[in-house]
């Protein structure tokens, strides 16, 4: 049976997985920061074509490299998470259709799709759940563009 802390840890974890995804469909990256991650996180997007790095250079590829899109959904399910103490794991799966922008005018109107699995380190800060590290783990692309591999 669990207990109530961990129950209220669980639920918080869940809460924080959503600001992500909220902030990033958004658009309001600077939020991460003081929403989402550690001052020290460390956020891998290597097998999404992104880069790995800290906050600062990962807060700069997404505020370039989401703007190539007019619309983006993250839909997260299936937390796994484990808590030990103010440290956790989690591994949480993600759905992200995404349809190409104005910055791309010939492939205006097009979409893909992607599947994906964030395993996440979290720690407890006076600020709550943080995520400390971020790896994106693909699991599939669908109707990549053209040239986009």
């Amino acid at each position: 049976m669990l207990e109530l802390q961990e129950i209220s840890d669980r639920l918080e974890i869940q809460d924080l997985t959503w600001r992500y995804a909220e902030l990033i469909d958004s658009g309001d990256f600077e939020r991460l920061r003081d929403d989402v991650f550690t001052d020290d996180a460390f956020i891998d997007y290597t097998e999404l074509g992104g880069p790995a790095g800290d906050l600062e250079s990962t807060i700069a590829f997404l505020a370039g490299a989401m703007a190539l899109f007019n619309g983006y959904q993250h839909l997260t399910a299936n937390h796994r998470i484990s808590i030990d103490g103010d440290r956790a794991m989690g591994r949480i799966m993600c759905f992200n259709p995404m349809g190409i922008g104005p910055k791309a005018p010939d492939l205006a109107g097009h979409v893909y799709f992607c599947g994906l699995w964030y395993v996440d380190e979290y720690r407890r800060s006076d600020r709550g759940w943080r995520i400390a590290r971020r790896y994106a783990e693909l699991s599939y692309k669908h109707n990549l563009p053209p040239g986009w591999d």
